[in-house]
């Protein structure tokens, strides 16, 4: 069945979500991560006008979507991938509007561009006028030797998702769980994932608000199930 959601729906949750933040975050005092080079306002993504499907023209999912060569693409629903994968050509205008509506959309790097693992928030370079995370020292030495080989890997290697859904501050890109599929959710800390699992219906509205529309019954428990990755001919010690 196709996943359907209301504009208005996702605004008022997004007004119910930054409301709740105030809070959350004097709680959570000292407790962001470092990149500070990008951005995290809060209203400049909710004054961001949000971003089409290019195969329906409806809003995205940010929790759907494909990663390319230049990027992620992002859909309404898991039926407009193979749709798109079909015919990727006659997208195309679409794929570019939406990259254009996401431009200015608060994100946050959360995966290394060489080894694909979670980044270290104490390890990055100035690259291209802003900061790249990596999630060890070795990997800079192999990213800086040749930047292209990772230009893809670096487009696809960071969230919409800004904003803890338990407590409303910066998530850490260690502190995560999954969907059905393979897509990452953070948290600020590990104890925030505990919390949601205990009761994720609560939680869920406020990944809803940052455009995110998950089922919590999909979601895996525990972010070693994304413990392993393989580093393939780049191996390094960590």
């Amino acid at each position: 069945m196709m996943i359907r959601f209301n504009v208005r729906l996702l605004f008022g949750a997004a007004i119910a979500f930054g409301s709740a933040l105030t809070p959350a975050r004097a709680q959570h005092d000292g407790h962001a991560g470092n990149q500070g080079d990008l951005p995290h306002d809060d209203k400049a993504a909710s004054q961001t006008p949000f971003a089409r499907c290019p195969v329906t023209d409806e809003p995205i999912n940010l929790a759907v979507g494909v990663q390319t060569a230049d990027g992620p693409i992002f859909f309404c629903c898991k039926d407009c991938i193979s749709k798109y994968q079909a015919k990727p050509a006659k997208y195309s205008a679409k794929v570019a509007e939406q990259r254009k509506s996401l431009a200015d959309r608060p994100k946050t790097q959360v995966i290394c561009p060489v080894s694909k693992d979670p980044v270290d928030q104490d390890i990055s370079v100035e690259s291209g006028g802003r900061k790249v995370y990596f999630c060890c020292k070795s990997c800079i030495n192999q990213y800086r030797a040749d930047p292209a080989k990772y230009a893809s890997a670096l487009a696809n290697s960071f969230s919409y998702q800004t904003k803890c859904p338990v407590m409303g501050g910066d998530i850490d890109p260690k502190a995560f769980t999954t969907v059905s599929g393979g897509k990452p959710f953070y948290f600020c800390c590990d104890g925030c994932e505990k919390k949601f699992f205990k009761d994720p219906e609560k939680y869920t509205p406020n990944l809803t608000a940052q455009g995110f529309i998950v089922n919590p019954k999909e979601m895996v428990h525990g972010a070693d199930e994304h413990a392993g990755h393989d580093h393939g001919a780049d191996g390094h010690d960590h």
